[in-house]
């Protein structure tokens, strides 16, 4: 179990856009983050065990799911995500591949069913067409940055 490996399962799931945030976290947005996307799960690419790295993974699990996962050990309520019900995976042995794309397809899931219509409108159009509306986008937040 590796980066890579939750990196291709996750590209295939509906609609998702990935980000290096933090200078070391590989994010995973259901829709882009310039029209509204919101991020369901993060992987470490520094990796465990050092300063900066507390986890391998986050990925959102609703209540439910976090309190189910986070009976398992190696998994814990994550660090400043936590009151949005996300667990911390420590390691990747911690669940078992099946397991672990179960959890990211339900993290994608329940983060997917929270967009807002404007962006659920959005991902609805054609790709080129929402292609032009995230470029539009970025540029206008590019612009108000810039201000």
């Amino acid at each position: 179990m590796n980066n890579e490996k939750v990196r291709e399962f996750v590209s295939q799931l509906e609609h998702v856009e990935e980000s290096v945030q933090w200078g070391h976290q590989l994010v995973f947005w259901a829709g882009h983050k310039a029209i509204g996307g919101k991020m369901f799960a993060m992987l470490d690419l520094v990796g465990p065990g050092t300063d900066k790295a507390q986890c391998v993974a986050m990925l959102a699990a609703g209540p439910e799911g976090m309190a189910e996962l986070c009976e398992m050990e190696g998994i814990r309520p994550a660090p400043y995500l936590a009151r949005a019900h996300w667990v911390c995976v420590e390691r990747w042995d911690a669940l078992p591949w099946p397991a672990w794309k179960q959890a990211l397809a339900r993290a994608h899931e329940i983060v997917f069913a929270r967009l807002p219509p404007r962006t659920r409108k959005i991902l609805g159009m054609e790709p080129k067409a929402r292609a032009r509306m995230v470029r539009e986008r970025k540029a206008l937040l590019k612009l108000r940055a810039a201000k």
